[in-house]
């Protein structure tokens, strides 16, 4: 089983079409719903977790490309500054999906990426704003 976290950006235009349907139907994939922001009529997001086999999965994600949606890895919207980062830890108390940890060897915190959900605690739990979050 193959596992990814996307996020889908729609423009105003492509709003209104069914992908996740499409998704499930036509490519077999199983979706979870991590984070959406979608409004009539404006453009908007959604973050998904998609299971599938591989295949259906690069199928998909070529799909929903040539239905004008643009879609990236969650791991490029999200990232750790770690120029900013004082590694304080606050933002390991909030994070939900443990992306955010101590590496007790060294003391500094690090993210994983592929366990991050797109949430968004760990930006307002940042004192310095070392946490950059660009979904829209």
């Amino acid at each position: 089983m193959y596992s990814r976290k996307v996020v889908i950006h729609y423009t105003a235009d492509t709003i209104e079409q069914p992908i996740i349907h499409e998704l499930v139907k036509r490519f077999d994939l199983v979706f979870n719903i991590l984070k959406a922001r979608i409004f009539p009529r404006r453009d908007g997001m959604i973050v998904l977790d998609l299971s599938g086999t591989k295949e259906n999965f690069d199928a998909a994600i070529h799909f929903l490309k040539g239905k004008g949606l643009r879609v990236e890895p969650l791991s490029k919207s999200v990232r750790q500054n770690t120029d900013k980062c004082v590694c304080c830890g606050a933002c390991t108390a909030f994070c939900p999906t443990s992306a955010l940890y101590f590496d007790r060897k060294t003391m500094q915190v690090l993210f994983d990426a592929e366990k991050c959900n797109g949430c968004e605690l760990c930006v307002s739990a940042c004192p310095v704003r070392a946490m950059e979050v660009n979904l829209l």
